[in-house]
């Protein structure tokens, strides 16, 4: 089974910057991308930025300039650094691995930003 552990997530001001992690471990073969989620109080889980396992890289159109997703193979680990956060990117955010058998999530760390 394939675990994922996220970390990095807190409580920063407006304009704040935190970098989230996401540690993968398990036994599977394929992963065919890992990415960031989110969902906040009440509202729908909505993607933030995904990677391919060619390395293609998308972003929700609210984070875009201001979010940054990255990996390291090595480690079997993904960031996700968020610069200039805003109030409006609370909530809790998930990692996830989209694998040939099934996608896998994390259990979510908090984001809260105050105004």
């Amino acid at each position: 089974q394939v675990q994922l552990v996220e970390s990095g997530g807190g409580l920063v001001q407006a304009g704040g910057s935190l970098r989230l992690s996401c540690a993968s471990s398990g036994r599977f073969y394929i992963i065919n991308q890992m990415g960031w989620y989110r969902q906040a109080p009440g509202k729908q889980r909505e993607l933030v930025a995904v990677i391919t396992s060619g390395g293609n890289i998308n972003y929700a159109d609210s984070v875009k300039g201001r979010f940054t997703i990255s990996r390291d193979n090595a480690k079997k680990t993904v960031y996700l650094q968020m610069n200039s956060l805003k109030p409006e990117d609370t909530a809790v955010y998930y990692c996830n691995a989209d694998t040939v058998a099934k996608p896998y999530w994390g259990q979510g760390t908090q984001v809260t930003v105050s105004s």
